[in-house]
């Protein structure tokens, strides 16, 4: 399984580590072509806004919405959230578009409001260490998205089919079950292209 961590911007190392931990080769995406040979993708934190610009410069809007219309699993954590958003709140615009979340930006307040806490996330842990760091949020998710944690009754982490996100930083800890979690959802996804193919 090769995994790939898109390294525009933001905490690319610290994803590589634990996918590699969960059993996965993985490798830092800089360039459009990389995509062919990758089974699924993470989209990391940084700076949303940052990360939007360097990927139309180098392709990465196009050929990312091409990668999950065949549906390789793709999973942003804090800012990569905001990257897979459908709808962005004070935005009349998006990033890719992809899952039908509606977040917010910087939920959680600045730098210095930073903090973390443990969280049950559904069919991942009861007790995940989760890292905040001016965080996004979910404000409304569609029908087709499964919630799966909650803080203070907003909405952290969900899933749409083959797109995972979070609002926290799983790579920032030792805990590697989410990534875990998400070579699973690459495992699916190539059972299913190995059953269409026969």
């Amino acid at each position: 399984m090769k995994i790939g961590v898109l390294a525009l911007q933001g905490a690319v190392a610290e994803h590589i580590r634990l996918l590699e931990q969960a059993g996965a080769e993985a490798i830092a995406v800089k360039r459009v072509e990389q995509l062919a040979e990758l089974d699924g993708l993470v989209i990391p934190g940084g700076e949303s806004t940052a990360i939007g610009k360097l990927m139309k410069k180098y392709g990465f809007d196009v050929a990312l919405k091409e990668f999950s219309a065949q549906k390789k699993p793709l999973f942003g954590t804090c800012a990569g959230m905001i990257i897979l958003a459908g709808e962005i709140e004070g935005q009349d615009w998006t990033h890719l578009g992809l899952m039908d979340i509606k977040v917010a930006r910087n939920a959680f307040g600045r730098q210095r409001e930073s903090f973390e806490t443990d969280l049950p996330v559904a069919g991942i842990a009861e007790d995940f260490r989760a890292v905040f760091i001016r965080a996004p949020l979910i404000r409304e998710v569609g029908e087709e998205v499964d919630i799966l944690a909650r803080y203070k009754d907003e909405i952290v982490a969900a899933r749409q089919g083959h797109l995972l996100c979070a609002s926290f930083h799983p790579e920032l800890t030792d805990d590697k079950r989410m990534h875990a979690y998400f070579l699973e959802m690459v495992r699916e996804y190539r059972t299913q292209e190995a059953a269409v193919a026969q």
